[in-house]
């Protein structure tokens, strides 16, 4: 039986500092502003371990790349829809109906609660090598097998709801360095096998986003270099989500430049 849960409240760092949109990642304000943006999705959206929490039930923070992109380019309408602990169903659910005709702009990161993310990670965290890696192998099964046909129905749905927008399908980063020590992280095992995990899920996203005509921005190489175990890190290794400085020097300018493409 697969298990789907979200990370633990006691997980999650609140308090984060805000970190300065550099300009030429974040766009030219004004640029936008006949855009309609909605942005939709899961913590790796709302910006959970972001800090300046605008909704603390989901985590919504005023760093998360979608609020410092709306804020710097001054779009004609934004909803910051995305919900930290989201699953597909809960977008189709909760998040789809602020999807509109007029709607000009989406983006959007899901998939990884729906394969077992919090829980994966705790395996990995407290468990086996071996232990680590069947948790792993069980979510990459529904990656394979299940996650794609419903992706296709989501991006379907979005594409009726919004059939004029421009939509992003944002990708997960590599979470580890790897390679190494890491002090009071997870061995270089683990590491290795957590990181093809991500690889599996990217390609999956990726490929049904290309599918359905949508662009797809590849957190990897946007956090190359600042993964947890790196001297400079845009990850916490206490919650596993990206901080302030993550979505605005990492994320933002993936999504940056993944517009127009």
């Amino acid at each position: 039986m697969r298990i789907r849960r979200t990370l633990p409240a006691a997980l999650l760092v609140l308090g984060l500092a805000a970190v300065p949109v550099p300009a030429s990642a974040a766009g030219t304000t004004g640029a936008a502003a006949g855009e309609h943006y909605v942005a939709l999705g899961d913590s790796y959206a709302s910006g959970t371990g972001a800090g300046d929490y605008s909704d603390i039930a989901c985590t919504r923070s005023e760093n998360a790349y979608p609020a410092l992109w709306a804020e710097a380019n001054a779009p004609a309408s934004f909803t910051f829809a995305a919900c930290g602990g989201a699953r597909i169903p809960d977008v189709l659910e909760d998040q789809i109906e602020s999807l509109a005709p007029t709607t000009t702009l989406v983006s959007l990161s899901i998939g990884g609660n729906d394969s077992g993310f919090a829980s994966t990670m705790l395996s990995c965290k407290y468990s086996t090598q071996s232990a680590c890696e069947r948790a792993l192998e069980e979510a990459g099964t529904y990656v394979r097998n299940e996650l794609p046909g419903e992706l296709d129905a989501l991006y379907a749905t979005v594409r009726a709801k919004a059939p004029s927008a421009e939509v992003v399908v944002m990708g997960y980063p590599h979470l580890y360095r790897e390679g190494g020590y890491c002090f009071g992280g997870l061995s270089s095992g683990k590491r290795s096998a957590v990181n093809d995990g991500s690889d599996l899920l990217n390609a999956t996203i990726a490929g049904r986003a290309e599918a359905a005509g949508f662009a797809f921005a590849d957190g990897r190489p946007a956090f190359a270099g600042h993964e947890i175990c790196t001297d400079d890190p845009w990850i916490s290794a206490s919650n596993v989500h990206p901080t302030a400085e993550g979505h605005a020097a990492a994320y933002l300018p993936a999504f940056s430049a993944a517009l127009g493409g």
